[in-house]
């Protein structure tokens, strides 16, 4: 048989001692009761050992219940940042398309000053008409379209700057969570390191 490496050693007593909680322990301090309980010569030696052996595989079980118990809420704490991970990543698209639509609403907003450039333009064409009445008319009509588009145009301004504020708060967001999970995984690998640590 060849030499057996530091890994392979670690890892049969990672295997045996579970979380580290003492369990390759348990199981010698079981091994050498069952031992001593085969080779009792008295009953009242032989039910001690008994008692001791039974006492040792509970501790065992509760062990292992913890550490399935540690592990399920390992699992539902990755699907959790799974499903962290899915939103952000939904928010993130749907942040691009809100400012897709600003891009628009600028535009149409860049349309609308130069229909109110042309409107002036008009107005001023219509001053100079001979009929005042008519003249008048028209102003106040060309008055109210530009105070209507004005307010949307003011409309669409609030929007926008509403969408770059949700955008930085989202984008805050991201980074906060991203900086908590590299702690997780920091913490995680610091923990790993921790249990790998030879007991004394």
């Amino acid at each position: 048989m060849g030499a057996v490496t530091d890994d392979e050693v670690i890892r049969k007593r990672l295997l045996i001692d579970g979380d580290g909680a003492g369990d390759d322990r348990r199981i010698n301090l079981l091994v050498k009761s069952f031992i001593k309980w085969c080779n009792s010569g008295s009953q009242e030696e032989g039910y001690s050992q008994y008692q001791r052996m039974l006492s040792t595989l509970s501790q065992c079980e509760f062990s292992m219940g913890k550490t399935l118990l540690v592990y399920d809420m390992n699992l539902r704490e990755m699907e959790n940042y799974e499903k962290i991970y899915k939103e952000i990543e939904s928010s993130i698209a749907g942040a691009h398309e809100k400012i897709a639509e600003c891009k628009k609403q600028i535009l149409q907003a860049k349309r609308i000053r130069k229909n109110r450039q042309e409107y002036d333009a008009l107005a001023k064409v219509i001053q100079h008409h001979p009929d005042r009445h008519e003249t008048l008319k028209e102003l106040e009509i060309l008055g109210k379209e530009l105070e209507h588009l004005s307010h949307i145009k003011e409309n669409i301004e609030d929007k926008l700057d509403l969408r770059r504020k949700q955008f930085y708060v989202l984008l805050n967001t991201i980074h906060e969570l991203q900086q908590t999970l590299e702690n997780d995984e920091k913490f995680c690998e610091i923990e790993a390191g921790t249990k790998t640590d030879p007991k004394p």
